[in-house]
């Protein structure tokens, strides 16, 4: 079995217990700030936790890659230039953009390029 690339365990269960016959998980990156609690990222879906929700609710939102118009990786930048610690993607599905924050660059590239190859071969 391969390993699935995951910041933290319970996570990844959560992502493991919702799969549908014939999808497996890619990646789950723990992501920071408001909303997003984490972005999991499948061979058929991207699944967003969003925990924006007013009365403590949360919501898994499904955006099949079939359903997604673009994505977008926002990097903060230093004076000098150089990428800072924190990075950003948004997706685009319909009229709502979805936006995950994550902790260091490569994280942000990894989601970013998984996403971008979906839409690009499908």
């Amino acid at each position: 079995m391969t390993q699935i690339i995951h910041d933290r365990p319970e996570q990844l269960q959560m992502i493991l217990s919702g799969l549908l016959q014939g999808e497996h998980a890619l990646a789950v990156y723990d992501c920071i700030g408001v909303g997003t609690g984490f972005i999991g990222l499948t061979n058929q879906r991207v699944i967003l936790q969003d925990k924006s929700f007013v009365g403590n609710k949360v919501a898994l939102t499904s955006l099949p890659y079939r359903n997604i118009q673009a994505v977008s990786m926002l990097t903060n930048k230093s004076m000098l230039g150089k990428f800072a610690s924190s990075s950003s993607i948004a997706v685009s599905a319909g009229s709502k953009a979805f936006e995950a924050d994550f902790r260091g660059d490569e994280k942000a590239k990894h989601a970013h390029d998984v996403i971008l190859w979906h839409l690009i071969n499908r």
